[in-house]
């Protein structure tokens, strides 16, 4: 069973190729463009593959994807990664926190201590005490400056 190939239009072509001069791409996106500039050209999957360096898998991917939303495909969906879980405000209010005097019994606040407090207080559902220590290490670094 023969595959089909890409037919770009000529709008896409042109872009495919001011995209290529414009000179700062991602390798992924580099190598996207390449892939559908060589399937226009009449190109099997196999020697695609072999000159951008693409498993059959991902060029399959890229056409299926160049055919549905067009040069969209020559990048990635954006990520969401992790949640932030405290805002600007709650690093200010633990900031403020560790300036205070540590608690009785206590020389000087911890890194544990300040944590179990922020939470106590409500300041925030939940923090980590490297998450203080980064929130800290932030504000020393900004003073500094």
């Amino acid at each position: 069973m023969k595959k089909e190939h890409v037919i770009l239009s000529n709008q896409d072509r042109q872009q495919l190729v001011a995209l290529l001069q414009k000179g700062t791409l991602k390798a992924r996106t580099y190598k996207r463009i390449m892939a559908l500039l060589e399937f226009d050209k009449g190109h099997t999957y196999t020697s695609v593959k072999s000159s951008v360096q693409l498993s059959l898998v991902s060029l399959g991917k890229l056409v299926k994807k160049y055919q549905t939303q067009g040069l969209a495909c020559l990048y990635d969906a954006p990520r969401p990664g992790r949640p932030v879980r405290i805002s600007a405000e709650q690093e200010n209010q633990v900031i403020l926190l560790s300036c205070r005097e540590a608690p009785e019994g206590y020389s000087q606040w911890s890194l544990r201590l300040l944590a179990d407090k922020v939470v106590e207080l409500g300041y925030c559902e939940h923090i980590s005490h490297t998450q203080v220590g980064d929130i800290l290490k932030k504000a020393d670094s900004a003073s500094l400056n």
